[in-house]
This record gives structure tokens, C-alpha cells and sequence, in this order.
């Protein structure tokens, strides 16, 4: 289960009920729409199992167990959640199953280093981009096709590529034209709350995640948000409005390594959406800030407690890291002031910063604080993590008055990119 606190303010008295319900309303009837597809894909749970479930079963590689690497090349929102579920939950999948990497960016340096370690008959590559004209991810498949020699339309390398784009999309057509397996992005579902449609399904099936419990958590919240059992994301959304601009960064402050790709997709999600001009042509947007504790205790942490007042912050907690890695009962010499976490678990240590730092905040009484703590890590509570971030991302477009899920704001620097390049703009 995954539980939610107000610890300070962040709902105030004032806004405990005002808003709520009509932003009840707006979110229930975008869903209905139809217009925005992420809101229902966890009900087509049964048509994306089936169609994963016939690729992994006609695919005789996988069944002799000859493939030992699954190599996503995509970027953003093609990448990212996949990634991220994928560090959160690599040591709940099947323990024979192929590894999980991803080819995101034009670094010359990592794409050497990366594709250094991966036999091409080991490897199973999945080209993931909506448009199918991503360049960073198109560029990365024609230096794949060139180093490994691979013969488009031969029968042993169809089973070595998967291509995930939009329908009809030029990746598309280059699909079948060689008869490379696709599945299919749904048209009203944008990138960045892609990942669970076949964007980030399929490369965690075939590195055996169970992606089914990842769409029942989804699903859970889904249904329970809708039955009016989780208003605390609307109390939240309506929060931080009525303190936009002055509360202008959200930090999530995340207590597990575990959650540091995590913290990448949530700054996507809530900077691509949420960074537009609203309907009367004014900029808005909540910058986010992913951190990760211990670790930026040592760093951030004095900027937002002692820097400007423009924050909240969302802390993330494992109550139970199922772990019983103990610090040592040792004294050392000159360092006995350290020796009161001795025998204690190292999950007991995370957590006790995790609340120190969190009451270290509540008591500057001008930094709005909310935790989300899961009692354990498992794939139902991870679903319902994403489904949590993205409606929150969508209550908070809503009240922006702004168009969350397309980003005009990134087309000048393509076009000007192209423009770099003789025929670029052919």
C-alpha cells in the first residue's frame, strides 16, 4: 500500500473543500472525453497482455532463452519510464531473464561504451518513437544497423527488432516494409504518460517484470481516485495553485537510490506538461527538482531551508526496504560520537533522515511538506505511484488553464537544428 500525508500546511483550512469538487468534475470529464488517452489505457489491460504475450511466445529466440539483453533505443518519454521502473523494481523480476538498457542520447562516447557489451545475438533492439522521426533515436539505429551488419528483412533479424511508434508514422511504414515486429502507441496518449502502453510494457515484459500487477496498481488508483477515496491529490493541486507564483519549484525528495530515474520521469512529466502559457498568454509553470536522500542532504538541502521561500517539497519513504544489512556494532577510534546508529538496520538510518529532514522543514513553517511512504516495494504500489504522479499532473494543467499534454516549446529548437545541416529542411 502507499500512504499519503499532509504533514504541514499543505492543504490549507481555507481550501480544504473550496475547489475541490468542480476540479473533481473537470478531471472526470477530460477522462470521458476520450480526448486523453492515458486515463483509461490500464483498462485495455487484457489487449496489451495478449499482444506482448503472442510476440514472447512466436518469438523462437526468447523461447530457447538465447536472448540476454533487451536495448531500448528512445529518448524522453520513450525511455524514461521504463528506465525508472526498471531501477525501482530490478531485483522483483525473474531472475533468469534478459537485462534491461536504454540508448538515449547522441554522446558519441556512451554509444561506443554501451554497445561494447552487447553480442547482437544475444540482443533483442526496440525502437521506440511516437512521431518516428525522433533524430537522437533514429541516428542510434542506423549506427546499430551499420555495426552489427544487420540485414533488414532477413528472417533471424526480425526477431531481433521491435519497433513502438504511432500508427501510420514513418517508423511505422519502415516496419513493414521489413516485416519488423510493432506495436502501437495509442494517438491520444502523449510520450511522457506513455509508460504503461506498449512504450513501456513491452521492453519490461521481455526482461520479465510482471507488467500485469504493474497495471492492477495502476488500476487500483485509478478506480479509487474516481470513487472520491484519494481527494487528497485535489487538496494538494488546489494548494499549490493558490500559492503559484510565490511556491514555484516542487522538489521531490526521494529517500532510495532506488528512485533516482524516477525522479528524471517526474521532471519530465511536471516540466513538459506544466511549463506553457496559460490561456491568457502569461508563462507559467512549477519547476521541478528531483533529489535523492541521503545523498542531497549533503547539498540541496541548504538552499531550501535557509534559501527563498519558493519551494514545497514531496518526500518519498520505503517503510519496509526488506533488507537486514546491519551497521556493524563497531567503535573506532576518535569516531565513537558516531557509534548511536551501531546494530541498527541500515533501512532504520535512511528512514530516521528521511523524518528528520522532513520535521527539520515542518518546523521552518513556511515550507509546505507532503510524504508519500509505501509500505514496501512492489509493482501494484510502483503503478499506482505513476498513476498518482500523472493525475496530479493533469489536476495541475487543469488549474493553470493551460494545454498539458502537447509542448510547443521545443519545436523552434528542431527546426533550428535542421537548419545546421545541408538538407536539413528537405
Amino acid at each position: 500500500m502507499i500512504h499519503f500525508s499532509n504533514y504541514y500546511s499543505l492543504v490549507s483550512k481555507e481550501a480544504e473543500d473550496e475547489g475541490v469538487d468542480d476540479l473533481y468534475e473537470k478531471i472526470r470529464n477530460e477522462k470521458e472525453s476520450g480526448k486523453i488517452g492515458y486515463y483509461t489505457i490500464v483498462e485495455r489491460k487484457q489487449e496489451l497482455l495478449e499482444a506482448i504475450e503472442a510476440y514472447i511466445k512466436n518469438n523462437t529466440l526468447l523461447k530457447k532463452g538465447k536472448i540476454r539483453n533487451i536495448v531500448v533505443i528512445g529518448i524522453g518519454g520513450s525511455s524514461l519510464g521504463a528506465k525508472a521502473i526498471d531501477r525501482l523494481l530490478h531485483n522483483k523480476k525473474k531472475s533468469t531473464a534478459p537485462d534491461l538498457y536504454f540508448l538515449e542520447n547522441c554522446d558519441p562516447l556512451n554509444i561506443r561504451e554501451s554497445l561494447s557489451n552487447f553480442h547482437k545475438k544475444e540482443t533483442i533492439f526496440i525502437v521506440i518513437s511516437k512521431s518516428g522521426t525522433t533524430i537522437e533515436t533514429t541516428s542510434i539505429f542506423k549506427y546499430i544497423i551499420k555495426k552489427y551488419a544487420i540485414k533488414l528483412g532477413d528472417k533471424k533479424t526480425k526477431e531481433r527488432l521491435i519497433v513502438i511508434t504511432d500508427s501510420g508514422s514513418p517508423l511505422s511504414k519502415f516496419a513493414k516494409k521489413y516485416s519488423i515486429a510493432e506495436f502501437n502507441i495509442p494517438k491520444n496518449v502523449g510520450g511522457r504518460f506513455s509508460v504503461l502502453t506498449h512504450v513501456g510494457l513491452v521492453p519490461l515484459a521481455l526482461a520479465g517484470f510482471n507488467i500485469e500487477k504493474l497495471i492492477d496498481g495502476a488500476r487500483a488508483f485509478e478506480n479509487s481516485f474516481f470513487a472520491r477515496e484519494q481527494d487528497h491529490l485535489l487538496h494538494k493541486a488546489i494548494y499549490l495553485n493558490k500559492n503559484y507564483p510565490v511556491k514555484r519549484i516542487n522538489v521531490l525528495f526521494a529517500y532510495a537510490s532506488l528512485f533516482t530515474y524516477f525522479n528524471d520521469w517526474f521532471v519530465q512529466l511536471w516540466g513538459e506538461s506544466l511549463g506553457k502559457k496559460d490561456i491568457a498568454g502569461n508563462s507559467v509553470g512549477l519547476t521541478p527538482v528531483g533529489l535523492t536522500g541521503s545523498v542531497d542532504q549533503h547539498s540541496f538541502l541548504q538552499l531550501i531551508m535557509d534559501g527563498p521561500k519558493d519551494k514545497s517539497v514531496t518526500f518519498l519513504k520505503i517503510e519496509n526496504f526488506e533488507s537486514t544489512t546491519h551497521i556493524p556494532d563497531i567503535s573506532l577510534d576518535f569516531l565513537e560520537s558516531t557509534d548511536y546508529v551501531n546494530n541498527h538496520l541500515f533501512s532504520d538510518l535512511i528512514n530516521a533522515q528521511c523524518d528528520a529532514t522532513m520535521e527539520s522543514l515542518i518546523r521552518q513553517k513556511d515550507i509546505p511538506v507532503d510524504g508519500i511512504c509505501f509500505d514496501k516495494l512492489n509493482h501494484k504500489n510502483v503503478g499506482a505511484l505513476i498513476y498518482y504522479f500523472e493525475l496530479l499532473t493533469s489536476a495541475m494543467g487543469i488549474l493553470f488553464h493551460i494545454s498539458t499534454y502537447d509542448q510547443p516549446g521545443v519545436e523552434l529548437g528542431k527546426q533550428i537544428l535542421k537548419e545546421k545541416f545541408p538538407g536539413g529542411n528537405q
